[in-house]
């Protein structure tokens, strides 16, 4: 047992990444790595002189590119001694070899290897120093593994750590990214090849397992001699065959009130942890299960075996002769104290006489939750959400070498230990007993007869071939690896009283098995089978039959579901509106009417904004908002003026009268959008400065221009307002994308958050149609606008009223829009004459460049030889390059140094320095000669002659075997560029792109050519409507065929084609998934984001397509370039939410027939509506509801971590082949750190937050969206330490009661930066009500009305209150606070301000301590009339 615990500790493995798991299952490969010599000086001579006894080794572990993730277990060479490293060159030489095998054939499954110095320290501890590391690149980026020649190949080694390639920065390919420094000089010779010879023992040794040759594997032969490699040609050891008998579990106290407390804790914990109530979570327990296996330590040598245990007095009832063990000898008379008992034998014939193979036991339990409230069996339909499987117990026997048979008892094992299947189990009672002896057992005991099997001790470890999955069904290849290894002995080796044996089943699996009527705790069971009687067919496949046990393993069959169907029916679904509230889309702004008087707009136009003029230098022509617009698109597209210069001015912004309950007024603000497809903008701080008040019309309506301003916050001397440009001509707009920019114009409105520049949060957004910007054949316009800016709440929890099963009755409360103020904004285009360049193949109209041909692929450009982009003044004339210029790897192999070779001019030039250089070296060594006319010098100047002839020789060989390694595969690149076409698509967001590729057969022979694509985002258009339906669109006129392709599921298509014909093949690309969001650039004054140079980068993506003929070879190759183009919303949504949740909201579509291209048709004729979402995380979708009903479209986002934020976009398309999107949604999801507060309305509650310093001291200042219910302790401005720890003290007296969310930021008034964000939720609950009091007051213009009330001070001392008020707006006290005796009585004056409205009001009166905790709550009923 020792060895088997030492081994099982010290080969605990890492598994690879989650992701991985869910990937297709791939046969395992093994592999043979030599690590054979390290080269270099990697070890540094001051690590020499600080260490003592100084070695070298290597450690090589399993790494995950594309996840970034560490798997497997790291294996170590042995430590070899560095005493030789004065010589040149060093070299340490280790001819170590290392085994595995794995399944993740993937090209981003490397393996590392660390180059560690090890040595002591002068105090005698030990240390080790990572002196470098490399790469190893496994498998190919083909998905082959490495060919099976062995050569010899040297490992590039890099500076710093392994730990490095967990950095966000080194992406994919690792070895070409910049922080990626190469040690010069430094190399690792190795060899990596497959190796056959070792799956044989697959199963002796777990996937993804570094193991040497000289390590000792339990159930492998050592090899021959003392330094023999084990693995290089394994050899299994014999096995024996182990019959258990008479075995059964005992549980503590009983097995009655271990289930009952194990149910229980099983309900309190789906309470706690999923909500479910404790009433309608029962569980009741389906089977209790046993897997029995075999172990070496490093893992499980089979599959283990899966057995059903029944309780003991079940085992009474329905006993055979073949039950041998007594009843009453283990209840001894208590029913209480029952076991699990198997009623058959196990039979384990892997076993192998080795210290480290063990016997494994694990007790596991499958609960199920019934689906009604009487407890009634749940139907098939419903078990994948109910069967759950824990693990109570497990067990480990060691068989002595020398034990034949006998009785054994062993203690049951349980809590966090670590166990073989690696899970969590069950906890263990707590460890208080006596003794120990009653300690051991006070988890359980397992007891069993064993004995050796008389059939033949022995037997041959059984291969992956002869396990019984094979013979039950032989169709099926068995995995291959341990850990999917074939199941369990057959049926047919059991008793005919054995209990069914199955496959091990995941979750998942076990969630998908049926499920019959089982014999339960809570269960009672049916016409049981009488003991003895043979299994009938039915039973021995598996089908769930009553009177029987149906057993989890059972597969889904076809007789399974008929016989499932029989017994229950499915549920009908109810129509059901989810209680999200609908956010409606599509908000109109509203500038029709003017806010301003007369006189405000006189002095709003005299504070000498910029004027905008034509390309003339003539004033705009002045557009009013208020008038229709003609849209034509025919002028748009005929006018000669196609340049587009957008003008954005940004001019004042003023705001509604002052409410004591809103928050204070900005003194600064900034606005962000998104213009088209431009990169998105945030404008500098703009400072508010009022206006002259004589410009008033109203005593609230306040007018602030916005002037640029400075690091102080001082405004800018020049002109008011700030302005952007946005240049769209035809060298930003690719062909064909005119006519779109104008229907962007005629239809999308821009919208423009507003955010105020203090404490960064959100003021409100505006939304401004922008049709008026068509020209319409005019030089230039302008318009101006009054837009409102409008906040929206959302209540944390939704009210809804109305019936939840009628469509369109629902009527959410809970969502409130607050007019902030009003954005004064001028819009003006101004047309340019661009310059009329040549056509070439890329400005073709899009009609005619859709269809493209492999026709002119079939010509030789030169190949490698030609240098790309020089002149060519013959036709097939090209210049060869030097091959050490072409290939780096060659230039660091030649002996002749290349520094030279690498500087100077290209081409012809260079050959000429080299002549004049061999010139003067023959002038200097034939003045040399007649200068001194030494023999001496004249025999040196040879030596070197001579040695530099060896070297020019040898390098001559190098360049020779380079030609012969690289020739084959230079002649097929260039066979390949011959048959190549180009294709270059420009794409956007959820758009798909449709072209076809006249695809000929240049051969006189009939092909059935398969259609090979190697990205999933390029496909090919299989069904015909679908492609007449592109064509339409497109106004292509080729032909369309029906059943053109055959289709193989998921293998690639194939077309037949004749020969030399010519077929059209279509194409379609389309892609829903967003590369990262370009930076928002900051826009100083007078700049211009829409120019060239602030353009962001967009990526470009590649797609192959591959046309093979019948033999596999390439026909044609169709190569797609992917110009991606950021997308242009049409509107964008800003969401606020809890960190670590789920974000639920509906947002409701306007009218079908509003969105832009949507068809006319009959009333009646509602399209069908289909959104998509570009992160597949997102769960996006809609639903079909009646005609005349609105339409919602729902989303469920998951919330990040504080401060992340998820920004995505959702497509809505009503084509049913998805095209083009209608619609196109940017929503913004921040999520912030959540603070709960439960309080009373008009009381005061404290809390405190941690704040945590940065780096560097700051300045920073809390503010918050409701300063009147929020409050922070600091005020104002205060010094956050470096690295240090304070406490914000928040107080919160909230108004009104119900759930809301609140906003408080920490900013750095320095820098304007975000240092820290909560969401405060409230909950608040509405005070007792003492006393109640009614007024009646006129309404309208009225001077309100003042009242008095008294309240007596019930203390016997002295006591001084606050007065509060829900409503500040209508009820003012005459005194905040005041004071009063013990005893006494106090008189309250109260003002009561009138309403422009009739109706009824309910005001509270607060009065509190001087604490602000509440004494007493009055309410006044209001009447206005």
């Amino acid at each position: 047992m020792k060895d088997w615990l030492r081994i099982f500790d010290q080969n605990v493995l890492v598994p690879p990444h989650p992701q991985r798991a869910r990937q297709p299952i791939k046969e395992s490969t093994a592999f043979q790595c030599v690590l054979k010599w390290l080269d270099g000086p990697l070890i540094k001579q001051g690590v020499l002189e600080v260490l003592s006894e100084v070695g070298c080794c290597l450690r090589v572990s399993l790494f995950d590119v594309t996840y970034r993730h560490f798997f497997g277990r790291t294996w170590k060479t042995a430590v070899r001694p560095v005493e030789q490293l004065s010589r040149q060159p060093s070299r340490i030489v280790f001819d170590e070899s290392l085994y595995f095998h794995t399944s993740l054939n993937h090209p981003n499954i490397v393996a590392v290897v660390e180059v560690v110095t090890e040595g002591r320290r002068p105090d005698g501890s030990l240390q080790a120093l990572s002196c470098g590391f490399g790469i190893l690149r496994i498998f190919g980026n083909k998905l082959e593994s490495p060919t099976s020649a062995s050569q010899d190949k040297r490992l590039k080694l890099y500076h710093g750590t392994p730990r490095a390639l967990l950095h966000p920065l080194l992406h994919d390919p690792v070895e070409q990214n910049k922080h990626m420094t190469l040690m010069e000089s430094c190399s690792l010779q190795y060899m990596l090849r497959p190796h056959p010879l070792l799956e044989p023992v697959f199963h002796l040794l777990p996937e993804n397992l570094l193991v040497s040759g000289l390590q000792h594997i339990p159930g492998l032969l050592p090899a021959h001699g003392e330094k023999g490699d084990a693995l290089r040609k394994p050899r299994l050891q014999k096995s024996v065959t182990w019959d258990l008998d008479d075995l059964f579990f005992t549980l503590y106290p009983s097995l009655e009130k271990f289930e009952e407390e194990l149910l229980e804790l099983l309900v309190s914990d789906r309470f706690r942890e999923e909500g479910i109530p404790r009433d309608g979570g029962t569980l009741e327990i389906l089977e209790r299960r046993l897997c029995v296996g075999v172990h070496n330590g490093l893992g499980f040598v089979q599959r283990p075996q899966v057995v059903v245990l029944v309780p003991e007095m079940d085992v009474a009832l329905t006993r055979s002769a073949s039950f041998s063990r007594k009843v009453g000898s283990s209840s001894k008379a208590s029913s209480g104290n029952q076991a699990l008992v198997l009623r058959s034998r196990l039979r384990l014939r892997e076993l192998v006489r080795h210290p480290a193979f063990a016997i494994v036991f694990q007790l596991e339990y499958v609960f199920n939750s019934p689906s009604g409230a009487d407890g009634k069996a749940t139907s098939v339909t419903s078990l994948s959400s109910v069967a759950c499987m824990h693990m109570v117990r497990w067990a480990v026997w060691n068989p002595l070498p020398e034990a034949g048979s006998g009785k054994v008892v062993l203690p049951l094992q349980g809590g966090i230990r670590p166990n073989p299947s690696h899970r969590l189990v069950y906890k263990v009672p707590p460890a208080c007993m006596s003794s120990k002896e009653v300690e051991q057992v006070a988890s359980g005991t397992v007891q069993f007869q064993y004995s050796l099997s008389p059939k033949g001790h022995l037997d041959t470890l059984p291969g992956h071939g002869h396990g019984p999955e094979a013979e039950q069904q032989p169709s099926r290849k068995p995995p291959a690896s341990p850990a999917s290894p074939p199941a369990l002995p057959a049926r047919g080796h059991a008793a005919p009283q054995d209990s069914p044996v199955g496959p091990g089943l995941s979750l998942s699996q076990l969630a998908a098995s049926p499920r019959s009527a089982a014999r339960c705790r809570s269960a009672t069971p049916s016409s049981p089978q009488p003991a003895g009687s043979e299994p009938s067919p039915a039973q021995a496949q598996g089908l769930p039959l009553e009177g029987r046990i149906c057993h989890l393993e059972a597969e889904l069959s076809q007789a399974s579901l008929v016989l499932g169907a029989s017994v229950a029916e499915h549920l009908q679904e109810l129509p059901f509106t989810p209680v999200h509230v609908p956010i409606v889309a599509g908000v109109q702004a509203r500038s029709s009417g003017s806010k301003l008087s007369r006189a405000s707009m006189v002095l709003l136009q005299a504070s000498g904004f910029p004027e905008i003029l034509d390309a003339n230098k003539q004033p705009a022509e002045t557009v009013n908002p208020a008038d229709p617009v003609q849209f034509n698109p025919q002028k748009e597209e005929s006018d000669c003026l196609q340049g587009n210069e957008i003008v954005l001015q940004f001019l004042a912004f003023s705001r509604v009268s002052q409410d004591s309950r809103a928050a204070p007024w900005p003194k600064t603000v900034y606005f962000t959008f998104q213009f088209y497809r431009f990169p998105p903008v945030t404008t500098p701080r703009l400072q508010l400065v009022r206006l002259d008040e004589a410009g008033r019309t109203l005593p609230g309506s306040l007018l602030h221009l916005l002037v640029l301003a400075d690091r102080d916050d001082s405004s800018d001397a020049g002109s008011p307002g700030f302005q952007l440009k946005f240049l769209a001509e035809p060298g930003f707009l690719r062909p064909g994308e005119q006519s779109r920019f104008s229907h962007y114009l005629a239809a999308q409105a821009l919208q423009v958050d507003v955010w105020d520049g203090d404490s960064l949060l959100l003021v409100g957004s505006a939304a401004v149609p922008m049709k008026h910007l068509l020209r319409q054949g005019r030089p230039a316009v302008q318009v101006s606008h009054e837009l409102e800016v409008v906040a929206t709440e959302y209540e944390q929890d939704v009210v809804v009223s109305g019936d939840v099963t009628r469509l369109g009755s629902i009527q959410p409360i809970g969502v409130y829009a607050v007019v902030k103020g009003w954005l004064h904004l001028t819009l003006a285009n101004i047309g340019h004459v661009c310059e009329q360049r040549g056509r070439d193949s890329s400005t073709l109209p899009p009609s005619r460049s859709r269809v493209i041909s492999n026709d002119r692929t079939g010509h030789f450009e030169g190949g490698s030889l030609l240098r790309r982009g020089a002149p060519r003044p013959v036709k097939n004339v090209v210049q060869a390059q030097k091959l050490a210029d072409v290939d780096c790897e060659l230039a660091a192999m030649l002996f002749v140094p290349t520094q030279r070779r690498s500087k100077g001019p290209q081409g012809a030039g260079r050959e000429g320095d080299a002549v004049r250089r061999r010139k003067l070296e023959r002038m200097r060594s034939v003045r040399l000669q007649e200068s001194r006319g030494e023999l001496s010098c004249w025999g040196a100047s040879m030596l070197a002659q001579q040695s530099v002839r060896a070297q020019h020789a040898r390098d001559l060989q190098v360049i020779a075997a380079y030609r012969e390694r690289t020739k084959a595969e230079s002649i097929t690149s260039a066979l390949s560029l011959a048959i190549t076409t180009k294709h270059t698509v420009h794409v956007t967001l959820g758009t798909a792109e449709f072209f076809e590729f006249a695809f000929r057969n240049p051969h006189n022979t009939q092909h059935t050519v398969t259609i090979e694509v190697d990205n999933p985002e390029l496909s090919i258009i299989s069904d015909s409507r679908e492609w007449r339906f592109f064509k339409d669109a497109a106004k292509l006129h080729t032909p369309v065929e029906e059943d053109m392709f055959r289709l193989r599921g998921g293998l690639a298509p194939q077309l037949f084609l004749r020969p030399r014909e010519t077929a059209h093949i279509p194409f379609k690309y389309q892609t829903f998934s967003v590369g990262q969001a370009p930076a928002e650039p900051s826009s100083e004054k007078g700049t211009d984001p829409g120019s060239p140079q602030k353009r962001s980068a967009t990526p470009t993506k590649h797609a192959k397509v591959v046309f093979r003929g019948g033999g596999g070879k390439p026909i044609a190759v169709l190569c797609v370039t992917v110009e991606t183009q950021p997308p242009a919303a049409d509107q964008v949504f800003r969401f606020y939410h809890p960190e670590l949740t789920f974000l639920k909201k509906a947002i409701r579509l306007p009218p079908w027939h509003t969105l832009p291209g949507a068809p006319v048709g009959r009333p009646g004729e509602e399209p069908q509506v289909h959104v998509r979402c570009s992160d597949p995380n997102v769960i996006c979708e809609t639903q079909n509801v009646g005609p005349g009903e609105p339409r919602d479209v729902f989303l469920k986002v998951a919330s990040g971590r504080s401060p992340e934020s998820k920004d995505f976009f959702v497509l809505v398309y009503t084509d049913r082949w998805l095209a083009t999107p209608v619609q196109i949604w940017r929503i913004h999801l921040h999520s912030l750190q959540r603070v709960d507060v439960s309080c009373v309305t008009g009381q005061r509650t404290r809390l405190s937050l941690v704040l945590r310093g940065t780096q560097a001291v700051r300045r920073v200042r809390a503010f918050t969206s409701h300063p009147q219910e929020l409050t922070t302790d600091p005020r104002g401005v205060f010094v956050l330490p470096p690295r240090g720890v304070q406490d914000l003290h928040v107080g919160v007296t909230p108004r009104r009661a119900g759930t809301r969310f609140i906003h408080l930021n920490l900013v750095d008034v320095d820098y304007h930066q975000l240092v820290a964000s909560w969401l405060v939720c409230l909950s608040c609950r509405p005070p007792l009500i003492s006393k109640a009091f009614e007024i009646t007051l006129a309404a309208g213009e009225g001077k309100g009305a003042n009242k008095r009330i008294t309240y007596t001070n019930p203390y016997p001392t002295p006591r001084t209150y606050r007065l509060l008020s829900d409503r500040p707006d209508l009820l003012q006290f005459r005194e905040e606070s005041f004071q009063v005796g013990g005893g006494e009585t106090y008189t309250i004056g109260l003002r009561f301000a009138s309403r422009q409205s009739a109706g009824e009001e309910e005001i509270l009166i607060y009065i509190n301590d001087h604490e602000d905790k509440n004494e007493e709550a009055f309410c006044v009923k209001v009447t206005y009339q």
